[in-house]
Parts: structure tokens; sequence; C-alpha cells
């Protein structure tokens, strides 16, 4: 329960964030998504781990950004 209210209120925290994006270049948008994508991604593949969290937007945001082609 309390790992799924956890990721629950992680996923509406990204999206209330992203909701201030107006004022963004087209790829700093992408960074913010891509970030928010990988640190959903890499808590759910690590079972909730921090550096797992972390790692994965650190990497989604890279992507994201367009700065690996």
């Amino acid at each position: 329960m309390k790992t799924t209210l956890t990721r629950s209120l992680t996923l509406l925290a990204a999206i209330a964030a992203l909701t201030g994006c107006a004022g963004m270049s087209h790829n700093q948008k992408n960074a913010a998504i891509g970030a928010a994508i990988g640190g959903v991604a890499g808590s759910v593949l690590t079972g909730g781990d921090t550096l797992g969290t972390i790692g994965g937007a650190a990497v989604g945001g890279v992507i994201g950004s367009g700065a690996v082609k």
C-alpha cells in the first residue's frame, strides 16, 4: 500500500511539474518528460530503490533532451 501511494504521489508531482512547462524550449520539455518517465521506470524496475529512481531520471533526461543521437 505504501509503495503504491508513493508511486502515485510521484506521478502526480511529475504531472503537476510538467503543467508549468509553457515557457520552456522544446528540448527542455523533452528532457523534463524523459526524466519523469525515466524516474518512474527506474523506480519500478528496481523495486523503489532510490538510486534506481535517480539513475532512471538522469538517463531519461539525457535521452529526452536529444543529447544522445
